[in-house]
């Protein structure tokens, strides 16, 4: 007899209903955006080496001690989110794994979430240790979207109903071609919003700290013109989505529009302003926001890429190779 993990001998015991997996996946999702605030927080009260070293808050104590202050407490309650971001995680790890039947798409999905979270803090932890080196705590914000974006999949594949005929009708090639556009560009726009952080003031310490070599000015031109080709490339798709009565697609692509308008306004109301701490932490936010949102569209306008699966259902839509839709009775 095959020995079983601890997770396959609960699976012969016991059984989770699909109801507890969908709210499991949803709390990965929102506490994977609420880590990214966290850090922003962290990042413009001065706060990132509030705890001196880690995996401790200090060399004598695992938490702050009243002695080290408020960058402390901040710091680790920002750790602790992290602390309960695994808790979320292995939920959905333990509800993923006693689905009957099992979706194993699904249980994969959930321990890249694992994993990610694990990378994450390690990178979080080296970016304290060398005294927020600004290339490494990039690093460990785009780990913090690699999260996001395995949440964003699993939730998406819980949540949203089996793709049917309609949802692959009326979208055309184009279309199909700018939805991947658009995640490309959020991609990069995002990455080098890291590079604009990395070269300009709020470092996340009130000490000085080593910056990119990059002129802030430039790189913050560099954003803002991918920022503008993002809303472009956003705006041309909702156009042909509307022309081709993909509504679903086109209402998701018009959420999408409307984040972007709202980030843009906001990152150019703090660079006028001198960067308020208020504006650079909500400018964090939408950014994870926009993020997810563009992986919402691309997920929508090619509905066999990522199809969704309603776990514990006896019956499921499927896409076949070819990219037509067909039926299956599990």
């Amino acid at each position: 007899m095959a020995l079983k993990t601890p997770l396959g001998w609960l699976a012969d015991h016991y059984t989770l209903s699909p109801r507890s997996l969908r709210w499991a996946t949803t709390a990965s999702l929102v506490v994977s955006i609420l880590i990214v605030l966290g850090g922003g927080i962290v990042r413009v009260t001065g706060s990132g080496l509030g705890c001196p070293t880690w995996p401790a808050c200090d060399a004598t104590s695992l938490a702050p001690t009243p002695a080290m202050g408020i960058h402390a407490i901040i710091e680790f309650s920002n750790r602790m989110i992290t602390v309960l971001l695994c808790f979320v995680v292995a939920w959905v790890i333990i509800a993923a794994r006693l689905q009957k039947p099992r979706v194993r798409s699904i249980t994969r999905l959930a321990w890249s979430q694992f994993w990610l979270v694990v990378v994450n803090a390690v990178a979080g932890g080296i970016s304290v240790w060398t005294g927020l080196n600004p290339y490494v705590v990039a690093f460990h914000f785009v780990m913090a979207m690699g999260l996001l974006t395995t949440t964003t999949l699993t939730w998406h594949r819980v949540n949203e109903n089996p793709v049917s005929v309609e949802a692959g009708t009326g979208i055309a090639k184009p279309a199909r071609a700018l939805s991947w556009c658009l995640v490309a560009l959020t991609a990069v726009l995002i990455v080098v919003g890291t590079l604009v952080s990395g070269s300009g003031p709020h470092s996340g310490d009130t000490a000085e700290v080593p910056r990119m070599a990059f002129d802030w000015i430039d790189i913050t031109v560099v954003h803002a013109v991918l920022g503008t080709a993002t809303l472009v490339v956003a705006i041309v798709l909702a156009v042909v989505l509307r022309r081709g009565r993909a509504a679903v697609p086109c209402r998701r692509t018009v959420v999408f529009l409307a984040v972007v308008l709202l980030q843009a306004l906001v990152g150019l109301t703090q660079a006028l302003t001198a960067l308020p701490a208020l504006l650079v932490a909500v400018h964090l936010l939408l950014a994870a926001l926009v993020w997810v949102g563009a992986l919402r569209v691309l997920l929508d306008v090619n509905p066999g890429l990522f199809p969704g699966v309603h776990v514990g259902s006896p019956d499921r839509r499927v896409v076949a190779q070819d990219g037509s839709f067909a039926e299956r009775i599990r």
